[in-house]
């Protein structure tokens, strides 16, 4: 079973370079990947910058999502609130915020979802279904903050409590800066990601890997790679990166 992952931070919905407040921008650019499920970083709720949109609900309903998922992170100064969304094709079963928050630091949190996802039967009127773990997240700026986010996430209940086989993802808005996460924290811990480096920011000219997925368990990452799309560049100040995975 084939699945389409995206990651993007969508700064809000307003363009990295010309500052415009364009949703639709945000929705063309999944749309054309096809994705199974869609996880959204800086997703706007009621921001007068943003035109007051509850934006998980605005691109949810633009790209035909039902099953959505949406915790705030950060309230703004001029009003309203941001936080890290997901949006999926398939039932979530479940939802909940976990706080990596290191003080004195921003607050940071990871969304973790569940997904039922039916992987087919050979008795079609009992099909067959798996759930995936999707953890949703936007870790901080410092070097070592990052680390800490990370290593609290793993050692959570939500995490650490998992089976090897139980399949997970791991991804979002990492701010990896110098691409050395994954090799440091995720892949001792059992999870796999991409080869090389994926550069992602600034979308109009990509010079830093913030960005990554990693899975582990009954799942295999098939390809990664950031969009190539002329209006990825114009849409946010990050490029979206697209995941295919392999449900085993």
């Amino acid at each position: 079973m084939k699945i389409r992952i995206i990651t993007y931070n969508i700064h809000k919905c307003i363009g990295g370079v010309d500052r415009r407040y364009a949703p639709e921008r945000i929705a063309a650019v999944v749309a054309h990947y096809g994705p199974d499920v869609v996880l959204l970083q800086e997703v706007a709720n009621r921001s007068p910058r943003s035109g007051g949109d509850r934006q998980v609900d605005l691109l949810g309903t633009m790209l035909g999502f039902q099953h959505r998922a949406w915790f705030p992170n950060v309230r703004l100064r001029g009003g309203g609130e941001y936080g890290n969304a997901v949006l999926s094709r398939w039932r979530l079963t479940a939802s909940e915020n976990v706080d990596l928050t290191i003080p004195p630091k921003k607050r940071r949190s990871v969304v973790h979802v569940r997904v039922r996802v039916p992987v087919g039967s050979q008795n079609p009127g009992r099909p067959r279904s798996r759930t995936i773990h999707l953890f949703n997240t936007h870790l901080g700026l410092s070097g070592i903050e990052r680390r800490l986010q990370l290593k609290k996430l793993l050692s959570s209940p939500s995490v650490s409590a998992m089976g090897e086989r139980i399949p997970l993802v791991i991804a979002g808005d990492l701010n990896d800066i110098w691409g050395t996460l994954g090799r440091m924290v995720l892949k001792p811990a059992g999870f796999r990601g991409s080869r090389g480096t994926i550069r992602t920011f600034p979308a109009y000219a990509p010079a830093r890997p913030l960005d990554g997925l990693y899975v582990k368990g009954d799942l295999e990452l098939v390809k990664l790679m950031p969009s190539r799309l002329k209006l990825a560049r114009q849409a946010s100040d990050h490029l979206p990166l697209v995941a295919d995975v392999q449900l085993r």
